[in-house]
């Protein structure tokens, strides 16, 4: 059977990653996605992915956008891939309430969103997996970004509670949390701070979207089908 997966925020990074590797397998794949048109463009004819806009932040929003993935697919989302996120990094004592807001309602308001589109049909059909792409800064925490940190730490709760929901309904629910990646957001980094950020990785080097996708491709897998509730770090050792 050819499963449908939804990737938010997946024309670029890696969202574009885990989009390309789940197509590479067999898998029916749409992503979602909210800025950077022309971006998304290039990516939908290099691989010929469908791509849908919509705010994920935005509950209405993401009814509108799964009810035209459902229309121009067919049929219901057997796997969702939250990956849509930004980040507005600023210590706390400077931080703006905006600044606030914006980052939880986009990373972590969408989880909720994203999964009340799809959760109904999957316990319909006992059959579901979702994967949460959270960040190695959920979990060990960054100066300047309490407003991505509480975020992706939420994640990782909001993980294993749907999980234990879900277990006997044939879904799993896991989440990555990958390190840093080498992405156009991280080659912006200027080079004497990357290569601070590299010295701390015992691996020596940023991860690929290939691994990151990786893992995900595992989590979604039969093989992982007694899997769920779990967290896969993929941070080359930086955090433990």
């Amino acid at each position: 059977m050819c499963r449908t997966a939804l990737v938010t925020g997946g024309t670029r990074g890696i969202g574009a990653g885990i989009a390309r590797t789940l197509k590479s397998v067999g898998y029916r794949v749409a992503v979602s996605y909210q800025n950077g048109v022309e971006t998304a463009e290039k990516f939908q004819k290099a691989t010929e992915i469908p791509v849908f806009s919509w705010d994920v932040s935005d509950y209405g929003s993401c009814e509108k956008g799964v009810e035209e993935v459902h229309t121009v697919l067919g049929g219901d989302i057997d796997i969702l891939i939250n990956n849509a996120g930004v980040t507005k990094d600023c210590m706390f004592h400077k931080m703006t309430a905006e600044a606030w807001h914006v980052v939880i309602s986009t990373n972590l308001n969408s989880i909720f969103n994203m999964c009340k589109m799809v959760v109904p049909a999957m316990r319909r059909k006992k059959y579901g997996r979702i994967v949460n792409i959270s960040s190695v800064n959920g979990l060990r925490g960054q100066v300047g970004q309490t407003n991505y940190s509480a975020a992706k730490a939420g994640i990782l709760g909001f993980t294993k509670a749907l999980a234990l929901e879900s277990a006997s309904k044939g879904i799993t629910v896991n989440a990555v949390a990958p390190g840093y990646i080498s992405t156009d957001m991280t080659d912006a980094i200027p080079s004497d701070i990357r290569e601070s950020i590299r010295a701390g990785i015992p691996s020596g080097r940023f991860g690929t979207v290939d691994e990151v996708a990786a893992a995900v491709l595992y989590l979604i897998g039969d093989g992982a089908a007694f899997l769920t509730g779990t967290v896969l770090s993929v941070n080359g050792g930086q955090y433990m």
